[in-house]
């Protein structure tokens, strides 16, 4: 369901077929690279889903790269960046695919470093589906909102998984928070993706009820109590997600609003002696283990006794001061918790007597910086205070909605 269209999967399979047919008349062959620059439609499902009927690889571009960053993503591929026309090639189609060719390669976000390629399996993103499926459940008449980016794997498995499951996909073109509003409140979907961002700007407008939402994923970095607290009061069943690009999506979700998040079935995790968590399973990219067999995340995080998992944000994102470790997204999250703070970063900044120091940039208004602290206070050690507040009037995000801490200054 898309640019005002509602297609079957029938439908959609003889637009595929269509879309395959003029990709080989351009000479697409098996094995090669699609550099895919369509906004979330139709159209852009047709080619997600023709490519394997050539044998193809799907490389979905980010739109926002520069023109020197996206040339070095297209390089040697194909480029579809308009609607498919023209000739059509008379080429037989495959029917199937091997779990372990490559289905597509994704761009990671590249929140602390260059993105970088990792390529996914069909098994990688059918395992993926499956686990979402145990955890979520599949009802006949369910409908997934997606509003995050298709060359984000967030955005992209919406469409893949429910193709899988035979249930409806409505991707929109960006996050529009009172389309969004529109949509739940009418109850034209079951199930949503965001990041908290998009969950504080739908409160912002004002959403007052979900009525056929059955679950909301979040994710993209630490999730506030008090939006936590403002959707359960409205009854938005938000489920706390952690996952990543070499892993085809989440790995850790909630079964249910206010539960903690657990790894999905068929997701193996443990933890290093440094803390670092460690992931493999079905839906991770084989290209992104590591020699011992297991993806060394980068992310900090905690197994509790009772299986929960809470992660506590990058390695390379704890600031060290005075020899204590403080995890920025802890302090981001305590001052995300006051009503006037629409948007929060922190980082590290060197300092000759504590090795680093806490320093915060924020989007507030109508709040001083003695209030903040305050605030701050009665939630964090005094050791993980900032030490300074810059005010901005927005903060580097990703178009994924996750913060570009590496660019705060």
């Amino acid at each position: 369901m898309a640019d005002g269209l509602t297609l079957s999967y029938t439908q959609l399979a003889e637009r595929a077929d269509q879309a395959a047919r003029r990709l080989a008349a351009r000479g697409v062959g098996a094995g090669d690279r699609v550099a895919v620059l369509l906004p979330p439609g139709v159209e852009f499902a047709a080619v997600l889903h023709a490519l394997p009927r050539l044998g193809a690889v799907l490389v979905p571009v980010n739109t926002r790269l520069s023109e020197a960053e996206r040339r070095s993503v297209v390089e040697g591929a194909h480029v579809v960046d308009a609607p498919l026309t023209g000739e059509e090639a008379d080429v037989a189609l495959r029917d199937s695919a091997d779990p372990d060719e490559p289905h597509s390669i994704i761009h990671t976000s590249g929140t602390t470093s260059r993105p970088k390629p990792v390529v996914l399996t069909y098994g990688n993103h059918v395992a993926s589906a499956q686990s979402s499926a145990t955890n979520l459940g599949v009802q006949p008449d369910d409908a997934w909102l997606g509003v995050l980016p298709l060359f984000h794997v967030g955005g992209l498995q919406v469409l893949i998984r429910s193709a899988i499951y035979g249930t409806t996909a409505v991707p929109h073109d960006g996050f529009d928070a009172e389309r969004v509003k529109e949509v739940l409140e009418r109850g034209e979907v079951t199930l949503a993706s965001f990041v908290a961002t998009m969950v504080r700007r739908l409160r912002e407008v004002g959403l007052s009820r979900t009525p056929r939402l059955r679950a909301a994923l979040i994710g993209g970095g630490p999730v506030p109590g008090d939006l936590i607290d403002w959707a359960a009061d409205i009854g938005l069943p938000l489920l706390p997600t952690y996952g990543m690009t070499e892993t085809a999506s989440q790995i850790v979700t909630a079964p249910r609003p206010g539960d903690p998040a657990r790894p999905l079935p068929g997701v193996e995790l443990r933890t290093s002696e440094d803390g670092e968590l460690l992931v493999r399973g079905p839906m991770v990219s084989a290209g992104a283990l590591s020699a011992d067999g297991w993806l060394h995340t980068g992310d900090r995080g905690r197994l509790e006794p009772d299986g929960s998992v809470h992660v506590e944000g990058r390695i390379g994102d704890t600031i060290i001061t005075g020899g204590e470790n403080v995890a920025a997204a802890e302090v981001e999250e305590a001052l995300l918790s006051h009503p006037a703070v629409r948007d929060a970063g922190v980082v590290g900044q060197d300092d000759p007597e504590w090795g680093q120091v806490v320093v915060a940039y924020v989007v507030a208004d109508g709040v001083s910086d003695d209030a903040l602290l305050a605030h701050a206070r009665g939630r964090l050690a005094g050791y993980k205070l900032p030490k300074a507040i810059h005010r901005r009037r927005e903060l580097p995000r990703n178009a994924a909605g996750k913060l570009l801490r590496r660019r705060l200054k």
